[in-house]
């Protein structure tokens, strides 16, 4: 079956995009053939002869040792392979640096799949003018739109754990990174006339596959959700798409008007529905290797969301990896490791149902949007992922479960820990900077004090508090340091998991990473910035001797040096100026049972 891909520009441009089966032959007269399994996005939407192309490729089954080629009539033209990822699915991204006038290819691998492209000789995109809703919907969700997804959320975060940025339009702004950057011509994602996206953890993950959306012409919608309660979890009751709000002949400001309505509508609690329920904006995902895709959707039981990123597979002395990206009320998004530290994950006793889960897909049908049920999903070629099995499950077995999928061959016991250390060190440096971001609020002349809610609003409010304040990341950063302090004992708990060495016992196994974890505490340091603007540096060991302290630091009211423990009348604290209000020192005290215990309150 011959297959095109045909987008249109007005009436002189037309853009084919096909891919080549093996043993076809290129050429004018001769159509390529589009395998069904594969899925191409070539950016910009309008290729201009002389200007870069990117072509993606995505696909379910991986492509041995990959390489690329390109020629057109006047003969062979450059195109390299900028990165490869995935598992599943599998991608390429490939660059073209100067698209030749006409028709070009592009190909990959020894004849298994290539990309044709028909290139406009030159001049503008025609002006746009209003159309129906924030964009037009030109393409639907299906196996081949969410491996492009999944593919161009993998390649914008491919970065090495750790790395963040503030806000999110930087990284979108980054060409090395967003495929897609000024993808409809519009300048969309310019410094000076582009998109400003500042989304907090909550709409982090709806903010970008709305930006997705938006690109490709697909449909996108949101929904509007309670709170819950103790006695029930949230619940959805408005519908709101791209449809639904007025377009504009400035499709840049339409869609950043219709982006602040999502950031307004989706909240904490969004992400935490019932995993049966069908009304919602996220269906639950099953705890296997191809449905954990980037771009899926981590809720934690209190409101905090992550978005997965990549997998890094396990090596022969090296665990495997999952990484993640999530944001901050202060609006940093940085990349973060699976783990106790990061990923919470408790069923019993809080609002909603926590877990990994998917966005549904949003269809048209009649001119209407609307999203497939669990059923529809289950059932659908494209998907089937679905599952309830997070629900209610232990939280022991989650985690185990999810060992299994990151590390299924047993691990070494020092290699394990050793990365369980750096996952911590990696946490502490974001906290660095929450700390130093409140820091630098006193410092511009930002209110004083910052007003500190009570009761649960200590962990989401709005405003300054919420912005500054660090008491969901310390309660993650105390539990971090439990599992830390734990590891030892769980190798004895659980030999199963680990390569023991030949000729050891967990018990011995245990004494020996007590110890060596004596050196890897004195070898792991880190600066903070003091109230005179000097740095101190402390170590893990320090630490771990201030745990208790830390309970009680995450007041951005208080002077850095009390919110990272320093011992009162020591040469550290010295340089404290600035303490936190009596009345808010009392309900700091009061809350302490909630971070001693490391047990957050459900509402």
């Amino acid at each position: 079956m011959l297959l095109f891909l045909v987008i249109m520009r007005g009436c002189a441009f037309t853009l084919f995009l096909v891919l080549l089966l093996p043993r076809l032959a290129l050429s004018a007269e001769d159509p390529c053939e589009l395998p069904e399994s594969v899925a191409v996005l070539v950016s910009p939407d309008l290729v201009i002869a002389g200007d870069p192309v990117r072509v993606l490729l995505a696909y379910d089954t991986p492509l041995s040792a990959p390489q690329v080629s390109a020629r057109s009539s006047a003969g062979a033209c450059k195109a390299e392979i900028v990165a490869t990822g995935g598992g599943p699915p599998f991608w390429v991204a490939i660059q073209v640096p100067v698209a030749p006038a006409g028709r070009f290819e592009v190909r990959l691998g020894s004849e298994e799949i290539a990309a044709c492209v028909a290139v406009a000789p030159g001049g503008k995109p025609p002006a746009k003018g209003r159309g129906k809703g924030a964009w037009t919907i030109r393409r639907k969700w299906e196996r081949k739109t969410e491996n492009l997804y999944s593919a161009w959320f993998e390649h914008l975060f491919l970065v090495p754990e750790g790395t963040s940025w503030r806000p999110l339009h930087q990284v979108l702004r980054d060409p090395a990174r967003n495929l897609l950057i000024n993808h409809l011509g519009l300048a969309e994602d310019d410094p000076d006339k582009g998109l400003r996206l500042e989304p907090d953890c909550a709409d982090n993950p709806y903010t970008l596959r709305a930006y997705f959306s938006w690109k490709l012409g697909l449909p996108f919608a949101f929904s509007g959700c309670d709170r819950g309660g103790r006695k029930r979890p949230p619940a959805c009751t408005s519908f709101t798409t791209n449809l639904d709000v007025q377009g504009s002949r400035d499709p840049v400001k339409a869609v950043s008007r219709f982006l602040r309505m999502v950031a307004g509508g989706v909240h904490s609690a969004s992400a935490r529905t019932r995993l049966s329920d069908d009304r919602t904006d996220l269906y639950p995902v099953a705890l296997r290797r191809d449905a954990l895709r980037p771009g899926t959707v981590f809720a934690d039981p209190y409101g905090h969301t992550l978005t997965l990123v990549r997998f890094l597979p396990q090596q022969a002395n090296t665990p495997g990896t999952l990484l993640a990206v999530d944001a901050q009320p202060d609006g940093t998004v940085a990349i973060k490791r699976f783990w106790r530290g990061n990923f919470l994950f408790v069923t019993s006793g809080v609002v909603g149902e926590p877990g990994f889960k998917a966005f549904r897909p949003v269809v048209q049908e009649k001119g209407k949007l609307r999203v497939l049920t669990n059923k529809e999903i289950a059932a659908h070629s494209d998907y089937g992922f679905f599952s309830l099995e997070q629900q209610g499950l232990p939280t022991t077995d989650f985690f185990d479960r999810m060992e299994r999928i990151i590390n299924p061959i047993p691990l070494d016991p020092e290699s394990a820990y050793r990365q369980l250390h750096q996952a911590l060190y990696e946490q502490l440096l974001t906290r660095v900077q929450a700390v130093e971001n409140g820091e630098l609020y006193h410092r511009q002349g930002g209110a004083f004090p910052i007003p500190m809610p009570t009761g649960l609003a200590v962990f989401q409010t709005s405003g300054a508090w919420e912005d500054f304040s660090t008491p969901s990341r310390d309660m993650r950063l105390l539990i971090a340091m439990d599992s830390v302090l734990d590891f030892p004992e769980r190798v004895v708990r659980t030999p199963d998991a680990f390569a023991l060495p030949a000729g050891l016992t967990g018990k011995q196994v245990q004494e020996r990473l007590v110890s060596r974890r004596t050196e890897w505490w004195k070898e792991y340091r880190f600066e903070y910035v003091r109230s005179d603007g000097s740095r101190f540096e402390l170590s893990l060991a320090d630490l771990f001797a201030r745990a208790t302290e830390l309970e009680m630091g995450y007041n951005p009211n208080d002077c850095p040096e009390v919110r990272w423990g320093a011992p009162a009348g020591s040469t550290e604290a010295s340089t404290c100026k600035r303490r936190l209000p009596a009345d808010q020192l009392r309900l700091m005290k009061q809350y302490r049972t909630w971070f001693s215990e490391r047990r957050r309150p459900s509402w």
